[in-house]
């Protein structure tokens, strides 16, 4: 009989209803020319993976400048706050102009998570 292999924590969240969840930020940011401008976190990941994460900092865009329907979102994930809740504050500052309003939300946090600029904080080991 092979071992049954368990789930990791991103099988887990493929179930989970992302709307419900409350992202934290983690990444740093400043006001540049009136924009929102992120700061990439810098790996902190050690061994190989350390060192490839390390690398591919350094290829990549180290400031993310937010449009303004992104950073009143991101303003918004102070982890209290359901990413519901952030894209009913959305459509209550933008209108029309967000919709589908929970689709675009729901891939701007899936991007920015993945990016390390946000964390689920009942899923994701942060500081």
């Amino acid at each position: 009989m092979g071992r049954r292999r368990d789930k990791t924590r991103e099988e887990q969240l493929e179930g989970v209803n992302l709307l419900g969840l409350t992202p934290r930020r983690v990444a740093e940011w400043e006001e540049a020319d009136g924009r929102l401008v992120l700061l990439r976190p810098y790996p902190d990941s050690v061994g190989l993976k350390g060192a490839l994460d390390r690398f591919f900092h350094r290829m990549s865009a180290s400031r993310i400048r937010l449009d303004e329907i992104g950073a009143f979102a991101w303003l918004h994930f102070d982890g209290d706050r359901t990413v519901a809740e952030v894209g009913e504050l959305l459509r209550a500052e933008f209108g029309d102009q967000v919709e589908p309003a929970e689709e675009r939300l729901g891939h701007f946090v899936w991007v920015m998570r993945k990016e390390g600029f946000l964390i689920y904080p009942d899923w994701d080991d942060g500081p």
